[in-house]
């Protein structure tokens, strides 16, 4: 019996954010769309993620009309997103209008797989995401965020995916987003799974190759009956990427596993890809370091984004040398703090109390006001219980939330709507204000200046800051 394999392309989306700042343009993808709609992925991630930001921000491309461009393109291959949960894109939570509306008008414009998760693997802040994507018709792809620590077990991990699938996803995504994973342990997991999962939800692995270790936890874990793989087309593939697409095409040809990708389809791609690299290499946004394989992050657990994070904080205080003091104090402040996984937003909090603890000379004599959020519960419930006495320093005798945090916000879009007055053109609009106030309102400025023809500045300066 063939157990096909099915990938997931990543170039659109995840490969240029973990290798160049998301700073692919759409012009740049729509030369290829029509081919890469031919090649026979299970989907193409293109959306989401740091993708929003970085269109208004830096590229002054509409993330909508982005979207709406490549649903124009892509006839067959599903359009894949990244959301975060109550946190929609954006680095706090919202109201559930705000969320249910965000999926809503994402599955209108064109994507149809919306893979979700949360910082801390706390289902309440997935439900009122993983409830709109059902209700507007998408595939909903709730994902586990990996990480290892005394409390993250592959017992742990097979109850959360279980729990997520009978919330109704219809996919569950092993996120691997620091490269923890190694072969034997997902080879594991994955049997697991499979073990307690309907055989109708697909399992669906996506990490990357910073390590070097990413083609062979692949590997390990189609062996086990994974589903669906995450690759990025090798022009910017690897490193902090995704393991190669092409590689792996090619290891499971003519196998039990064939993709039924036809590997020549590919290189034209390829080619075309390294082209945009070259340009992002120019530009100053892709570095051969980014693409190289780093054991740090097996040894430390520290993900390479968080890693270039420390080492920039450390520079500005003119305090380089005490680097391995930091990497040394991360894993002390991360049980401290209940042993959240380290991805955006917590391993930036737990980062940089593990600099302030090295740089003041004494633990947690200053605390950011991100740290007492994530003590409180302000995130969400943390995997384990934190340091008591570090709670009691840090909190003192403030009320701790140990409910769903969203549920203390209001309904928020009516107010959005209201605030955005003359800059909105399209019901879209309110989402990008809500996300991104500032940059949005600045996108909106330059878009006004653009359509009257007024601004002859803007091919000269097209990130040029609008005044209020």
């Amino acid at each position: 019996m063939s157990k096909k394999v099915y990938i997931t392309e990543t170039i659109l989306r995840d490969a240029h954010q973990s290798q160049a700042a998301t700073r692919m343009t759409i012009d740049e993808m729509i030369p290829v769309l029509d081919e890469l709609d031919e090649v026979g992925y299970y989907s193409l991630e293109a959306w989401g993620g740091a993708t929003f930001d970085s269109c208004m921000r830096f590229l002054n491309e509409d993330p909508w009309e982005r979207l709406r461009t490549l649903k124009k393109h892509l006839k067959k291959t599903p359009i894949q997103m990244l959301l975060r949960g109550q946190n929609i894109l954006g680095y706090k939570h919202y109201a559930d209008d705000v969320v249910d509306e965000f999926v809503r008008l994402s599955i209108k414009n064109g994507v149809s797989i919306v893979r979700v998760f949360d910082a801390l693997n706390d289902t309440r802040n997935l439900e009122t995401a993983m409830k709109a994507i059902k209700k507007y018709g998408g595939i909903c792809e709730a994902a586990i965020s990996y990480t290892t620590s005394p409390v993250h077990t592959n017992e742990y991990f097979v109850k959360l995916a279980k729990k997520l699938e009978d919330m109704g996803a219809d996919n569950i995504c092993i996120k691997d987003m620091a490269n923890l994973l190694l072969p034997y342990t997902v080879y594991n997991l994955v049997k697991d799974l499979k073990k307690v999962l309907k055989p109708e939800t697909k399992i669906h692995l996506h990490t990357h190759n910073t390590s070097g270790t990413g083609d062979m936890v692949n590997l390990k874990a189609i062996e086990a009956g994974c589903d669906i793989i995450d690759c990025s087309l090798s022009a910017l593939g690897n490193g902090t990427s995704q393991p190669a697409t092409e590689p792996l095409v090619a290891t499971l040809q003519g196998s039990e596993y064939d993709t039924g990708i036809d590997l020549a389809k590919l290189l034209p791609l390829t080619d075309y890809f390294k082209t945009v690299a070259d340009r992002l290499q120019k530009d100053g946004f892709l570095s051969e370091k980014v693409r190289k394989i780093d054991i740090n992050t097996l040894i430390y657990q520290v993900p390479g984004g968080m890693l270039s994070n420390l080492i920039s904080q450390l520079k500005q205080q003119n305090k380089s040398d005490k680097l391995l003091e930091v990497l040394a104090e991360v894993p002390n402040v991360r049980k401290d703090f209940g042993y959240p996984p380290l991805v955006t937003p917590t391993s930036q909090i737990v980062g940089t109390q593990a600099v302030l603890n090295v740089v003041m000379g004494e633990r947690y004599k200053m605390v950011t006001k991100e740290s007492k959020g994530l003590l409180k519960g302000e995130y969400g419930q943390l995997p384990a219980a934190p340091n008591a006495e570090i709670v009691k320093k840090i909190v003192g005798d403030e009320k701790i939330i140990d409910y769903r945090p969203a549920d203390d916000i209001e309904p928020e879009l009516a107010k959005y709507k209201a605030e955005l007055g003359e800059f909105y053109t399209q019901e879209e609009d309110v989402l990008s204000y809500a996300l991104f106030p500032q940059v949005a309102t600045n996108f909106f400025k330059y878009r006004l200046a653009r359509d009257k023809g007024v601004d002859k500045d803007l091919a000269s300066n097209p990130n040029k800051v609008y005044p209020a």
